[in-house]
């Protein structure tokens, strides 16, 4: 979409921001949302919204004003679907006593990646004006989720009182993991956003690009086995800290060398600790708050998310401009790393306590 529309990397980032303005505005909509409709419905509408903006997307043209629109309502309804899910996997968690049911959840972006990342660049080659139809095929796949989690949302069944609309309380009692998920959030785009620009800027092929993707797919479905335990059995925010770490060296490597060894391994260091991040901020928001609040607690944690996530594109992408692609795989490597330095303070402390 940059070549064929002939945006710079601002503008390509900007997009990115939109989609996290949708996120920032469906963080503040889910739980109002989720007290009328309940958490399966409140998932399951998110799905269906999600796939239609990716269908809308593809017919958007060129029209950057209409892209930013599909973008800013993708960004909404997966606001809608993270929460909800969250919630979900945190009810599954609470049943089995392990934190697997929520690495699991979060991992499925893991194979959305990998199925896309095989696909699309073959797909596109050396014909960008292709874009649409790998949009057309995104919201194939987006149609064929929403049909296999149809039932599986049948997990949120609502139990209880109604939820708390935003958990501001859960944010200052947790701030350092609030700050450390901010930085995360901030950094942690920009990489993902321009990885292919990076590639492109060094001359990697098409074939590269295509294993770059799949492997940090692959790698993020296989996060569970990884991190499943340490979520679970650390104290504090021990697991939190060593995924930013690593995500902050992963990002690194690319920097170092653009060997094929060295971005696959990249990637793939990416791959297995991006998506534990969520996870292992929702394990301790369940650790230490009452199913209650779970939902305003993650609806405030996601706002918190959304902040960094609009933020991130635009900034890595000016500062590309101005010093060049690699400049946005450093903005990721930094700001993970302050947020592993955060995280490392946070202490082991009983339930409501930071």
């Amino acid at each position: 979409m940059r070549t064929e529309l002939h945006w710079n990397l601002a503008q390509a980032g900007t997009l990115t921001t939109a989609n996290s303005l949708g996120y920032l505005l469906g963080a503040l909509a889910t739980a109002p949302v989720e007290r009328r409709l309940g958490v399966a419905a409140t998932f399951r509408l998110g799905m269906v919204v999600t796939a239609a903006a990716l269908a809308a997307t593809a017919l958007a043209g060129g029209s950057y004003l209409a892209l930013l629109v599909t973008r800013t309502v993708a960004g909404l309804a997966g606001a809608l679907v993270f929460i909800t899910a969250g919630v979900i996997a945190s009810r599954a968690a609470a049943s089995a006593r392990s934190a697997a049911p929520l690495t699991i959840c979060f991992a499925g972006a893991g194979l959305g990646i990998a199925v896309s990342g095989a696909v699309i660049p073959p797909l596109l080659g050396q014909h960008p004006a292709r874009w649409p139809l790998a949009w057309w095929v995104l919201a194939a796949a987006a149609s064929l989720a929403t049909v296999i989690s149809w039932t599986a949302a049948r997990g949120g069944r609502d139990t209880g009182p109604r939820p708390a609309l935003i958990q501001l309380r859960g944010v200052a009692r947790m701030w350092r993991v609030a700050a450390a998920y901010l930085l995360f959030a901030t950094g942690y785009i920009a990489y993902i956003t321009f990885l292919s620009a990076y590639l492109a800027a060094h001359h990697a092929g098409t074939g590269q690009d295509a294993l770059t993707w799949a492997v940090l797919g692959l790698a993020a479905i296989a996060a569970p086995a990884l991190w499943s335990r340490p979520i679970s059995a650390w104290p504090g925010a021990r697991a939190l800290a060593l995924l930013l770490a690593v995500l902050s060296a992963a990002a690194a490597l690319a920097l170092v060398t653009t060997a094929p060894a060295a971005i696959t391994g990249s990637a793939f260091g990416y791959g297995a600790t991006f998506l534990g991040v969520p996870a292992a901020t929702t394990a301790l928001i369940r650790a230490r708050l009452p199913s209650r609040d779970w939902t305003g607690a993650l609806a405030a944690f996601t706002v918190v998310f959304a902040a960094g996530q609009m933020a991130g594109p635009y900034l890595a992408g000016a500062l590309a401009d101005r010093y060049g692609a690699g400049a946005t795989l450093a903005w990721t490597a930094a700001l993970c790393a302050a947020g592993a330095v955060v995280s490392a303070t946070v202490r082991a402390a009983p339930a409501g306590r930071d």
